[in-house]
């Protein structure tokens, strides 16, 4: 310890990790002395961009809000240019549809969160188990509407397609790890 301190700027992180985090480091040769935290770090000007948009442009980026519940950002950008589609209804089918995929991404956000934080509690195979879940769930993104993450699969007046004949069979198949099994399949 020489006494001299000096400050070091750690980040701030890629956001792929946990969370955008800076860490403001106050060293002492190689010793830290003290750390201060700054997390959300991170603005991308979304909602700026939305503004020179239409709103069929527009779901794109909401896809990029939350990269881990895409879809979620897609309902809630809808569910609030609702009053721009006066006169749209969605059908009951594209409702459901809806759900089933809102619940979906929502699995799909905790099933990371839960592997990721084990893993840094050092349960690895725990993180395994999660993303091979999440997996299943990202192959059912894809069969419905082409892609994995940045779907842009809910549209005014209900989603992009109906569902692809292969979804409910993976969907049952995804269903038969969570005993007691849901009846909302039931439905489409």
């Amino acid at each position: 310890m020489t006494g001299e301190t000096m400050l070091l700027n750690l980040g701030p992180h890629h956001p792929s990790t946990h969370g955008v985090l800076r860490l403001l480091l106050e060293l002492d040769g190689e010793e830290i002395v003290t750390c201060l935290p700054d997390i959300g770090y991170l603005h991308t000007g979304i909602e700026k961009n939305i503004e020179s948009k239409t709103y069929e442009k527009a779901v794109t980026l909401t896809d990029r809000m939350d990269y881990l519940a895409p879809m979620s950002n897609n309902m809630v950008f809808r569910a609030g240019g609702r009053k721009a589609w006066s006169g749209l209804d969605v059908p009951e089918r594209a409702q459901v549809i809806r759900v089933i995929c809102l619940e979906l991404t929502r699995l799909n956000s905790h099933l990371v969160w839960l592997g990721t934080h084990a893993m840094d509690m050092g349960a690895m195979s725990v993180f395994l188990y999660c993303f091979r879940e999440r997996e299943m769930i990202l192959d059912m993104f894809e069969m419905i509407s082409g892609q994995r993450m940045m779907t842009s699969y809910i549209r005014p007046g209900g989603v992009w397609r109906d569902l692809t004949a292969d979804f409910l069979p993976a969907l049952e198949q995804f269903l038969d790890y969570f005993p007691p099994r849901s009846t909302i399949t039931r439905r489409c």
